[in-house]
């Protein structure tokens, strides 16, 4: 019975070992194609704000979230050109200093991060179809 035992625990090590070769092998075929795994596609949210963790992330953390809650940023979404307009009726509305050169950085962000939603795009209906009868023998 103990034999039994070691045998199926040495099995399970061999396999364990084997998986880990596998998964390993498959992470460098993926990273010399330019591939990520993904985990590395999943965006990092950081814990405070919530906001995407990118390039940028420091700059409107600390433009933005001096004001106002970032979940202003989290329910908007607006092309770059959307987010310069509501940056422009801040600064004319809500007394919002010039930017200067954060500017861009800040709208590179938001228009990356918290773009307009993608919609699915769903194929057109089928036409109704002529059908036929199949001839039975």
């Amino acid at each position: 019975m103990q034999f039994i035992k070691a045998q199926t625990l040495f099995l399970i090590g061999i396999a364990g070992a084997l998986l880990m070769v596998t998964t390993m092998e498959f992470q460098r075929k993926a990273e010399r194609n330019g591939l990520t795994t993904v985990q590395d596609s999943i965006p990092k949210l950081d814990s405070t704000t919530g906001l995407k963790i990118a390039p940028g992330f420091d700059m409107v953390r600390a433009q933005c979230t001096a004001c106002h809650s970032s979940r202003l940023i989290l329910q908007y979404r607006a092309t770059r050109e959307g987010w310069k307009e509501r940056i422009r009726w801040m600064q004319q509305k809500q007394n919002l200093w010039d930017l200067g050169e954060n500017e861009p950085i800040i709208l590179d962000y938001l228009a990356k991060n918290y773009g307009p939603e993608k919609k699915e795009v769903r194929r057109e209906p089928l036409q109704p179809i002529e059908w036929y009868k199949l001839n039975s023998k």
